[in-house]
């Protein structure tokens, strides 16, 4: 099992790493009184923070929760389902969790009416340790001698705030050094579904470094992961907002306003907070 999934002992485990593994999918679909759809970036933090909210709220019994890239979930929301292999999960969210970017797009499509933001990010490189390519800036993954692991822009929001802060860093001259030339000659490598696969690809020599959030190259340090994170100055980063937002015709909105205040309240803050995120303080209304 992933290492920020504990396992239930009181289930049949089918678990085979590489083959029948669902690591971004929590519990059951089927009867829950909860149904959370998580923004990819916050993996680590979800399992304690559902925890805490059961222990707030007993009465929420059974949660749902994925934590998918939201590009991904909001199809899966327009669509009404999602397949994995013969799988196909039927399931309508009550709560969405994402960037503000996509939170928007999801208010122009009335999915949500309004949101809140309770959480922000900044971005920062991820390496080996002791960085052994000596990468000190975003300009370095223009290097030839670089393989750079980066979000797939098709579906990971974060690509295009990466992207913002190469042409911060070198115009788009590096920008399109990494994601079309290097791209074209497979020394960047695009994620498959999830920017988490960045600490993969570097783990197994695939990769030498890749921009992640820095709560991602805390959390793998955290494990005990031999990855190292190199800081990316202010004038070229980017701050994510995470917000949350009751989805319109939610199936059990009085557990979903409960969870989305639960969320911005100080017992959630501190374990975003030990995370590596950043919670400013007093709400942030959107």
């Amino acid at each position: 099992m992933p290492p920020w999934s504990p396992r239930d002992p009181h289930q049949f485990d089918f678990t085979v790493q590489g083959i029948d593994n669902v690591p971004d999918l929590h519990g059951s679909p089927e009867r829950a009184d909860l149904v959370v759809f998580a923004a990819g970036n916050q993996f680590m933090v979800m399992s304690d923070l559902m925890r805490a909210f059961r222990a707030a709220h007993p009465e929420v019994r059974r949660i749902f929760y994925e934590t998918l890239p939201p590009g991904i979930e909001a199809r899966q929301i327009a669509r009404g389902s999602i397949e994995f292999g013969n799988l196909v999960i039927d399931v309508r969210p009550d709560v969405f969790m994402s960037g503000v970017r996509r939170m928007k797009a999801e208010r122009t499509a009335n999915v949500v009416t309004s949101y809140r933001a309770y959480a922000t990010n900044v971005l920062a490189i991820e390496v080996a340790r002791g960085n052994p390519r000596g990468i000190g800036s975003l300009a370095d993954l223009g290097r030839d001698d670089v393989r750079v692991s980066m979000p797939n822009p098709a579906w990971e929001g974060v690509a295009m705030q990466i992207e913002a802060s190469y042409v911060k860093a070198g115009g788009t001259a590096l920008d399109d050094k990494i994601m079309k030339t290097k791209v074209a000659a497979g020394t960047t490598i695009l994620t498959h579904i999830h920017h988490r696969e960045t600490a993969l690809n570097i783990l197994s020599g695939k990769a030498d470094a890749g921009p992640v959030w820095l709560s991602e190259a805390l959390y793998q340090k955290r494990i005990g992961n031999p990855i190292d994170d190199v800081a990316i100055p202010a004038a070229q980063n980017a701050t994510a907002i995470y917000v949350d937002a009751v989805v319109r015709e939610a199936p059990h909105p009085v557990a979903a306003r409960a969870f989305v205040d639960f969320v911005s309240g100080p017992q959630a803050a501190a374990i975003y907070r030990s995370y590596g995120f950043t919670v400013p303080p007093g709400e942030m209304h959107t």
